[in-house]
């Protein structure tokens, strides 16, 4: 198989899907790697380290969508990529299409099997593709949240841990898996009052076992959400429903309640986010600003740190990319049915169900999914 890495071009985007270590292995096997020239820099990864793992280094996008039989990425498709794609090439890579009708519509049209990380599941019904991205923007969120509480990024002027005789900032997580976790934890650590909600009582139990005193669990309704929005300094939106679009819990009508000068980080933002008021920011705008509340909604927040998210995501994704490189999509999926819960395109048709029900669109199951 021909196996395809572009240099990603979202904006402020840094990672890379392959690391040579993944292009010796795939090489090894009998396969031809592509890597666009200058797509590993934003990590640290030159392509002379490619080269020497055995890689071919090509000048354009284009002749690594041109000749690769799966590409490799790790966000979604641009609509400037999708015409570079074409029928029956395997696309890997985090797609979110829940939250955006025309990048879903876009893959489609291309009638390329896309397969996302994001929705692989694994015997416990985790997403192991996702921990290692929901573990870096965990805690990145409260870094950045950190950050935007100061006064001149137009923040309450409030350091998140006090100092003696100062209390310390109050963070609310909404979401105790992966991202609301590593949020709380770091969090915790730097001396702010937290309290993290979910409507997991069993998940709740194990958060109050194993968090610090000054972690605070509470059931997730609205009540609760509201009460906790009139204190807290900072608001970690930490939501995921695996392929479609996170649930709204905090509605514009909610901010009224909050102090000017407060501050939203939504995690889930490339899923729709859990705030009404949030849309998809960049590193370079990250912010905005509505009823006096910060906003902050950059959909690739790990892509900042892109080394340690690169390695982190690879060491996760590379098994499956060398299932797939080996035995072609088709008996890859038959033979691992979580990593068939992947497909969300495939041939044109729609085959992740939280995505259909999403835009209302048709689904139909995916033609080698065996479960």
């Amino acid at each position: 198989m021909i196996v395809g890495v572009p240099k990603e071009i979202k904006t402020h985007e840094y990672r890379v899907s392959v690391v040579p270590g993944g292009v010796e292995e795939l090489v090894r096997r009998g396969h031809q790697v592509l890597v666009e020239a200058q797509a590993g820099v934003g990590s640290g990864i030159h392509d002379g380290e490619y080269r020497e793992a055995g890689a071919k280094i090509v000048d354009s996008r284009e002749q690594v969508f041109g000749e690769a039989d799966m590409i490799v990425k790790v966000k979604e498709p641009l609509a400037e990529e999708w015409p570079l794609m074409r029928e029956g090439q395997v696309m890997f890579t985090y797609l979110h299409l829940a939250a955006d009708r025309k990048l879903t519509d876009g893959v489609l049209a291309t009638k390329s099997v896309a397969i996302a990380y994001e929705t692989i599941t694994d015997l416990n019904g985790h997403l192991p593709l996702l921990t290692p991205m929901s573990e870096v923007a965990g805690r990145m969120s409260v870094q950045e949240g950190a950050k935007y509480l100061e006064k001149p990024m137009m923040g309450r002027g409030i350091l998140l841990g006090g100092i003696p005789g100062v209390p310390p900032a109050e963070v609310m997580v909404l979401g105790g898996g992966v991202v609301g976790t590593h949020a709380a934890k770091l969090a915790a650590g730097l001396g702010a009052q937290v309290f993290i909600l979910d409507v997991n009582l069993e998940r709740l139990r194990y958060l109050e076992d194993v968090m610090p005193a000054n972690v605070h669990t509470l059931f997730s309704d609205a009540t609760n959400i509201r009460e906790r929005l009139k204190t807290a300094d900072l608001v970690i939106g930490a939501v995921l429903i695996a392929g479609a679009r996170c649930p709204m819990l905090v509605p514009r009508d909610y901010l009224s309640l909050m102090k000017s000068g407060s501050v939203i980080v939504d995690v889930g933002v490339d899923q729709g986010g859990c705030v009404e008021t949030i849309h998809p920011t960049t590193h370079a705008e990250p912010t905005y600003i509505v009823e006096g509340v910060v906003h902050y909604g950059v959909a690739n927040m790990p892509g900042a740190v892109g080394r340690t998210s690169t390695f982190g995501l690879t060491n996760a994704t590379t098994p499956y990319m060398l299932s797939l490189a080996d035995l072609g999509y088709a008996k890859a999926c038959r033979n691992d049915p979580y990593l068939a819960e992947g497909i969300n395109c495939e041939h044109g048709k729609l085959t992740n169900k939280a995505v259909a029900d999403s835009f209302g669109m048709s689904y139909e199951p995916s033609s080698v999914a065996s479960r």
